[in-house]
C-alpha cells in the first residue's frame, strides 16, 4: 500500500511536474530572454528511463497519481510518445488505476504529434495562448506561429484529448484587453480556458506586481458579458467558473493575490533531475546524482521524502520575506 507523500503542514502531495527539457521553440517574453540561453548538455538531461524511475518510485511508494509533462517545450523532445508510454503504464500504488497523464505544451508542433501520444497514453493537454492578434502574438513569443498554435489545439480536439485547456498568462498593457476574446474563443471552440496571474518567473526580471491583472479583475470583466457562477474549488490551482448560459466553463489561476499554496500538492522534477517541493523553491535536491551513482530505489524514496518535508507554508509573493529563486520557468517547468 502507498503511502502518503505528506509535509510539514499536513498537506498530501499527489502531484508530480516533470520537466523533460529545457529547450523551447519560443522566446516568450515573460519566460525567456530573446538570445543568449546556455542549454543544458545533453548528458545532464534525465534519460526516460531516469524519468520513469523517479516517476515510478513516486507512483508506486507515494501514491503520485497525476504526472504532468512540461518543458521548456516537451514536444521539442525526440521521442517523446516513448516517454509518454513508459509513464502511462505505472499504476498507483504498484496495483491501482494508471497514472493521469498530462502535457503542457506551446502547440506549435501539436498537429505533427497528437495522434502519437494519444497513442502512446497521453490523456489531456493544456496549450499556452496568450493572445489572438498575431501581431501580438509575434511581439509575445518572438515567433510567427499563431496559425500553427491554433491548428494545434484542433488536432488535439481531433485526437481525443480530453479535456483540452489554454492557458493564457495575463499581463497588464499587454493583453488584459483580449480577456473577453479569449473567453469566447473558449466558448466557440469548446476548449477551457485558464486565465493565469503573471508570476515573478521571467528571465529578463521586468516583473512588477502593478503588472499582475488580478483574478477578480478577469472574473468581472468576463462577467459583463458571459455571465458566470462559481464552482467547488479542489486542490487544482485554478479557481472555476461556469457560464450560466451551460457552454463550458472558465478557470483563473490567481497564484499572486489569492494562492493556492495552503492546498498545493505538487512537487517537480527539472529537466536536469533536480527536485523541487515548490515552483518558487530556492532549494532542490538532487536526484541525478543518485540515479547515477547506483543509489536504491529506498534512497531515491527518501529524498523525496525529506524534501517534501521540509516544504514551506507558501511562496510569500508581496511581501518583504519573498525571495525570488534563481530560475526562470522554462528552466524549471511549469
Amino acid at each position: 500500500m502507498a503511502e502518503p507523500l505528506v509535509d510539514g503542514y499536513g498537506r498530501v502531495h499527489r502531484d508530480l511536474r516533470i520537466s523533460v527539457t529545457d529547450r523551447c521553440n519560443f522566446r516568450c517574453t515573460y519566460c525567456m530572454p530573446a538570445e543568449g540561453m546556455d542549454w543544458l548538455p545533453r548528458s545532464e538531461v534525465l534519460t526516460f528511463e531516469e524519468i520513469e524511475r523517479v516517476a515510478r518510485v513516486c507512483v508506486e511508494r507515494f501514491g503520485i497519481d497525476g504526472i504532468r509533462l512540461t518543458g521548456g517545450e516537451p514536444t521539442v523532445r525526440a521521442h517523446l510518445p516513448v516517454l509518454v508510454a513508459k509513464l502511462a503504464a505505472l499504476r498507483v500504488g504498484g496495483t491501482g488505476p494508471p497514472v493521469d497523464l498530462a502535457l503542457t505544451t506551446n502547440g506549435a508542433t501539436l498537429r505533427s504529434v497528437a495522434g502519437d501520444l494519444v497513442a502512446a497514453g497521453l490523456r489531456r493537454v493544456n496549450v499556452s495562448l496568450d493572445t489572438l492578434r498575431r501581431d501580438r502574438f509575434v511581439e509575445l513569443t518572438r515567433r510567427d506561429e499563431l496559425d500553427h498554435v491554433l491548428e494545434g489545439i484542433d488536432a488535439a480536439l481531433e485526437a481525443g484529448l480530453s479535456p483540452v485547456k489554454v492557458n493564457v498568462v495575463v499581463m497588464r498593457g499587454v493583453n488584459d484587453d483580449e480577456v473577453v476574446d479569449l473567453a469566447a474563443f473558449g466558448r466557440e471552440r469548446g476548449v477551457t480556458v485558464r486565465f493565469i496571474e503573471w508570476m515573478p518567473l521571467d528571465a529578463d526580471r521586468r516583473w512588477s506586481s502593478e503588472a499582475v491583472v488580478s483574478q477578480a479583475e478577469i472574473v468581472a470583466a468576463i462577467d459583463a458579458v458571459f455571465p458566470l457562477e462559481p464552482l467547488a474549488r479542489g486542490h487544482e490551482p485554478a479557481e472555476r467558473f461556469a457560464y450560466r448560459d451551460g457552454r463550458g466553463e472558465v478557470g483563473v489561476i490567481p497564484s499572486v493575490t489569492r494562492p493556492f499554496c495552503a492546498s498545493c500538492d505538487r512537487i517537480r522534477l527539472t529537466a536536469e533531475g533536480q527536485l523541487r517541493a515548490c515552483l518558487f523553491a530556492v532549494e532542490e535536491v538532487d536526484l541525478r546524482a543518485l540515479l547515477r551513482g547506483g543509489a536504491s530505489d529506498d534512497e531515491l524514496a527518501e529524498a523525496v521524502r525529506a524534501c517534501v518535508a521540509g516544504k514551506w507554508a507558501g511562496h510569500m509573493i508581496g511581501q518583504v520575506q519573498f525571495v525570488r529563486p534563481p530560475r526562470s520557468m522554462s528552466q524549471i517547468g511549469g
